[in-house]
């Protein structure tokens, strides 16, 4: 038997619609099984910048590794914290 799907209401603005979704399961008005991959390849993530404290030693070793890799030595933080966190994540499962 073929689901049956309530019909979308209109909505004033975008805070009621918000609050609509918030309180109503949309698998009731919407068939998901129709639905479209969404990709949004130039969808860059949010950044937020923090600060570390590291010892001078390690930050200058970071420094010769980049330089010898030919990226800057941020990147390649957040390439190793990366590889790390992913490690860790498949340890876990």
């Amino acid at each position: 038997m073929k689901k049956k799907f309530k019909k979308v209401p209109s909505f004033k603005n975008e805070s009621e619609e918000r609050e609509f979704w918030a309180n109503h399961d949309s698998s009731d008005y919407i068939d998901w099984s129709k639905a479209d991959k969404a990709a949004f390849p130039s969808l860059k993530p949010s950044l937020k910048s923090i600060s570390i404290r590291l010892p001078e030693s390690m930050l200058e070793q970071l420094k010769v590794i980049a330089n010898k890799k030919d990226v800057p030595y941020q990147s390649l933080v957040k390439f190793y914290l990366s590889e790390k966190i992913h490690e860790e994540l498949e340890v876990g499962v």
